[in-house]
């Protein structure tokens, strides 16, 4: 049903295909019907049309969004005109690595509860730091190629020796699986206590003494995590792990 009110109507052109229907497409449907517009959806259904539309409106890309009148753009385009633009090509954010910390702490918490009756115990807080430990080292070992090279943009041991850059990931997920069990504590808290201690001081050395604007490696090497107080918290929870077993052996 079309709405009463005109201005409440968006012309959208999209690519709809047998062998494939444009996700950004699809993703602007949703978006203008959730923000209450009706939608008169126009599907390109052969590569001939998709070239032929993009000649006579003079664009290049498709999904196309008209409203009023007023041609809105793609799907990035749209979100722009919601008032909600995607962050641009490059920006830096602490979303990912806030995202572990959050998942970890949540798992860290559920497990507590399994086990102990209880979500807020002190196993948690170990698990929670084994856990992200863990996840980290999945994200970095994704491409370790990627990682290796950003690592060593700051590492001050990599950058004298570059097999530590690959080791990194195998050493963090191993002390955080060895953690997590309390297994082989003799091996797994020199190992914590060694990178977590060069990582914290490269850091350091490169954000507050140098003053570089570097991305971290932390979340893997394609984020755009800055290198700063979170890279450094995620040494120092390290560090502070493999201090608290040491002590409770």
């Amino acid at each position: 049903m079309t709405p009463d009110n005109p201005a409440r109507i968006a012309h959208l052109t999209r690519m709809v295909m047998p062998d494939h229907t444009c996700p950004f497409g699809t993703k602007s449907k949703w978006l203008l019907e959730k923000n209450g517009y009706h939608v008169e959806d126009r599907w390109l259904t052969t590569r001939e049309e998709v070239d032929a539309f993009k000649r006579e409106q003079s664009v290049e890309t498709t999904p196309q969004t008209v409203i009023n009148g007023r041609r809105i753009g793609g799907y990035s385009d749209l979100r722009a005109f919601f008032g909600k633009p995607l962050p641009a090509v490059g920006a830096t954010s602490y979303t990912p690595v806030l995202v572990v910390f959050a998942v970890c702490a949540l798992l860290a918490m559920a497990v507590s509860f399994h086990a102990f009756g209880s979500a807020l115990t002190v196993q948690a807080g170990e698990w929670f730091v084994a856990f992200a430990m863990v996840i980290l080292a999945m994200l970095k070992l994704q491409d370790i190629e990627k990682f290796s090279s950003m690592f060593l943009g700051y590492d001050l041991l990599a950058q004298r020796w570059v097999p530590y850059a690959y080791a990194y990931p195998f050493l963090e997920a191993g002390a955080g699986v060895l953690m997590a069990a309390h297994a082989l504590d003799w091996l797994s808290i020199p190992v914590a206590l060694f990178i977590g201690t060069i990582g914290a001081v490269s850091v350091f050395y490169a954000v507050y003494v140098q003053k570089r604007e570097l991305k971290c490696a932390c979340v893997g090497g394609s984020s755009n995590v800055p290198l700063g107080f979170v890279s450094l918290t995620e040494n120092l929870a390290m560090i502070g792990m493999a201090v608290w077993m040491l002590f409770r052996l």
